[in-house]
């Protein structure tokens, strides 16, 4: 799949010597759903201000569909829609008013067609006369989604979207998300809600000081840095494991009723048969057996977490 955004040795330096991003290399790739996730301070914003030309860049380039941001910011800005983290809207305006000034600011074509439709998706329709000011707060975070899908962008930026809304517009996001890339859209998510990731992300990317630690397809991702555990439920308690156990990392719990073995799914043999056959011939009885995944949180914490980022991971 080809490349809509490259992103190549971008930095950003401030003015108090405060580095934001440091070198950055990312191809987005064209109709994917990529979440950027990462700590507070990490660089998501401030790589989304630099890809958008929101930041000028202390070095490196950015090309948007062949555009480079910077010399043909024009062309390249036309092709991207932003939601930013702020609630920034007037007070006074409607909705309909809202939507409609900002297609216009792109030099799109009157569409009235397609404004309401965007609205009936965000489900704003019913809210289109009114004035922002009387609105909720997550019917301005609908409102903000809304205009920057008023051009119709082929590339949509959306910075921490749900961050402080209900569930229902959570949910409502999610689904808008899979029905814009099942249209050929691109798009780019930075959340502190994991789940948003597991969701609806097809790579995952993961931020930390500035750097791209790793980026990867989310199935690969959570098979090659995931772990699973066989969780072994006794009949009775035990209060040692057995010397044949002891090249298994297993912990004892709840009392000495549970097993937990926690085992690399990728490696070429998980020793399960062996291990289960064990603890039989030691004599302890087995009530249930289940086994648990890691979830893309536990990744995202041990990530960055680590003392020394790994470069044996691949970008």
């Amino acid at each position: 799949m080809e490349s809509i955004v490259s992103i190549r040795d971008v930095s950003k330096v401030y003015d108090n010597g405060y580095q934001a991003l440091k070198k950055v290399n990312l191809e987005i790739k064209r109709g994917e759903i990529l979440a950027l996730l990462g700590p507070n301070g990490a660089g998501k914003t401030t790589l989304i201000s630099a890809i958008t030309g929101i930041i000028s860049l202390s070095s490196g380039s950015i090309t948007i569909d062949g555009f480079d941001n910077l010399r043909q910011y024009r062309q390249a800005r036309s092709l991207i829609g932003l939601v930013p983290q702020e609630l920034t809207l007037g007070a006074f305006d409607t909705v309909w008013s809202t939507v409609t000034f900002s297609r216009g600011l792109f030099g799109a074509k009157k569409n009235s067609a397609y404004i309401e439709q965007v609205l009936k998706d965000l489900s704003l329709w019913d809210k289109k006369d009114d004035e922002l000011r009387m609105l909720s707060g997550g019917m301005k975070r609908r409102v903000l989604i809304a205009k920057a899908l008023a051009h119709e962008p082929r590339i949509l930026f959306l910075d921490e979207p749900t961050a402080g809304v209900d569930v229902e517009l959570r949910k409502d996001m999610w689904g808008l998300v899979n029905k814009l890339r099942e249209s050929g859209v691109t798009i780019i998510l930075t959340t502190h809600y994991i789940e948003e990731a597991e969701e609806i992300a097809d790579r995952i990317g993961i931020i930390s000081d500035g750097e791209i630690l790793l980026i990867q397809d989310k199935v690969e991702l959570m098979r090659r840095l995931g772990k699973k555990q066989l969780i072994v439920e006794l009949k009775e308690a035990t209060n040692k494991l057995p010397d044949s156990l002891s090249e298994y990392d297993i912990e004892l719990s709840d009392e000495g009723f549970v097993l937990t073995y926690t085992y690399d799914t990728g490696a070429d043999a998980t020793g399960i048969t062996r291990m289960l056959q064990l603890i039989s011939e030691a004599g302890l009885s087995l009530k249930d057996i289940r086994t648990t995944q890691s979830s893309l949180e536990d990744i995202f914490v041990d990530l960055v977490n680590q003392p020394t980022k790994s470069a044996e991971v691949p970008l």
